[in-house]
């Protein structure tokens, strides 16, 4: 029987690395204050790089991160090292657009803030549990 694949996180970050939503779906990152030193960690090692037009990969901490930078806003989606990465980046491209959709085209975090009600909700309908919700409903 194959495994549904399974995300660790969603992270939306601002232009500085601060959490505007994020939301973790395993145990690996067990306080606030581990989850935070993660979200700091990645947005240092990513900062620099030029995820503006597509979505870059990395592995950190052996996690696969895949990620793209829109405005002052920062998306980033984690999964296990043995993850396929065009899945996880499918589930970054969906909670993209939808975010776009949900701020009418006006990505930016202040937009995003005044609209976090939706994008909560729109990560608790992309993600079931850690697993794609695509991915649940295709097994299902």
């Amino acid at each position: 029987m194959e495994s549904c694949p399974s995300i660790k996180n969603i992270l939306l970050l601002d232009s500085e690395g601060k959490r505007v939503a994020a939301k973790y779906y395993s145990g690996d990152w067990p306080t606030n204050s581990a989850k935070e030193a993660f979200e700091k960690a990645v947005f240092t090692k990513t900062q620099k790089t030029n995820a503006r037009t597509e979505a870059e990969i990395g592995m950190f901490e052996n996690n696969i991160v895949v990620y793209k930078f829109v405005q002052d806003l920062h998306f980033f989606v984690t999964g296990g090292e043995d993850e396929n990465e065009l899945i996880l980046a499918t589930v970054l491209q969906g909670f993209f657009d939808a975010v776009g959709l949900l701020l009418r085209g006006n990505v930016e975090k202040k937009e995003a803030l005044e609209n976090l009600d939706l994008i909560l909700l729109c990560l608790d309908e992309i993600v079931d549990g850690g697993s794609s919700s695509k991915s649940s409903k295709i097994g299902a």
